[in-house]
């Protein structure tokens, strides 16, 4: 087989699980015409028409999803006869694609990534973080991360750092003059900075204190989708806000921002790892969850 068949065959792959020649060429970083020709080229190659294709939608035609039942799997086993091979290398190599929530990511990937490159020089590192909650197979990644409450019961889940928790937090400015909520409910009385998910949906602050939880459904003048903006609005006497206390300790240090109700604001435990139950796991897959998992 050549080169370039080996290549529309790939593509084919991209296509046929993104449903979509646009995302087929961002995750193959080519342009979309590329994937267009190859998918063209393969179909005349094979006398047969592997998508149905409109303006607005593509699928695969009955051929086409025989073809990608066949083929899938002869590509899995590629994929791990290539990885077998690691174990006669020092270390690993390839691409490890991951997803992880942008707002969490600088904490989550704090002293990973400089160390697992140069642990492993033939690794390379596709991170795309996103608040957005995605399909890791669908858009073909190798692993995501993510809270636990939001993971599927065909994924495989390793419980990785650090802890994280929220932080309820103002400016001396904003507070001079107000009651300090003492309990969640008292939150109702202040202006709240809230946060947007990208499905539209407004996040309810939530709380735990002695096995008592409590959603707060609170109200203000400002909603954002970023925690960044968020803290600077606080900085700006513009209200409470509820972000990752990471994001905010040296603000809290140097005294330009308060923490509020921090006996409710209790440590996540369950941040995690997942991959595909019957994705084979890959040594640099391997090597990034044994930097990044909790180890009891």
């Amino acid at each position: 087989m050549r080169g370039t068949e080996l290549s529309e065959l790939s593509t084919f792959l991209a296509v046929a699980r993104h449903r979509s020649f646009r995302k087929a060429a961002v995750e193959r970083d080519v342009a979309s015409s590329a994937v267009s020709h190859a998918i063209r080229s393969l179909e005349a190659r094979v006398g047969v028409r592997l998508f149905h294709r409109t303006t607005r939608s593509v699928s695969l035609t009955d051929a086409g999803e025989r073809f990608l039942a066949e083929l899938e799997p002869a590509f899995g086993q590629i994929g791990l006869a290539l990885d077998s091979l690691n174990a006669f290398r020092d270390t690993p190599f390839g691409t490890v694609r991951i997803n992880v929530p942008a707002s969490i990511a600088p904490f989550v990937l704090q002293d990973v990534m400089g160390p697992l490159l140069k642990q492993n020089p033939g690794l390379q590192l596709d991170i795309v973080a996103t608040d957005r909650l995605v399909d890791i197979v669908e858009e073909g990644f190798d692993a995501g991360i993510r809270f636990g409450e939001h993971l599927s019961q065909d994924m495989i889940a390793v419980r990785i750092r650090p802890r994280l928790r929220f932080a309820v937090i103002g400016s001396p400015d904003y507070l001079k003059g107000r009651n300090l909520p003492l309990l969640p409910g008292d939150l109702r009385e202040h202006a709240c900075i809230r946060y947007r998910f990208p499905s539209g949906t407004i996040y309810n602050w939530q709380f735990e204190r002695d096995g008592e939880e409590v959603d707060v459904e609170v109200g203000g003048l400002i909603t954002l989708d970023d925690q960044e903006l968020m803290v600077e609005a606080a900085l700006q006497g513009c209200g409470l806000a509820y972000v990752w206390d990471n994001r905010v300790l040296a603000h809290l240090a140097s005294g330009a921002l308060i923490r509020c109700l921090d006996d409710w604001c209790a440590f996540d435990d369950g941040l995690f790892l997942y991959y595909p139950s019957r994705r084979h796991l890959s040594g640099g897959l391997r090597a990034l969850i044994n930097m990044l998992k909790i180890v009891s």
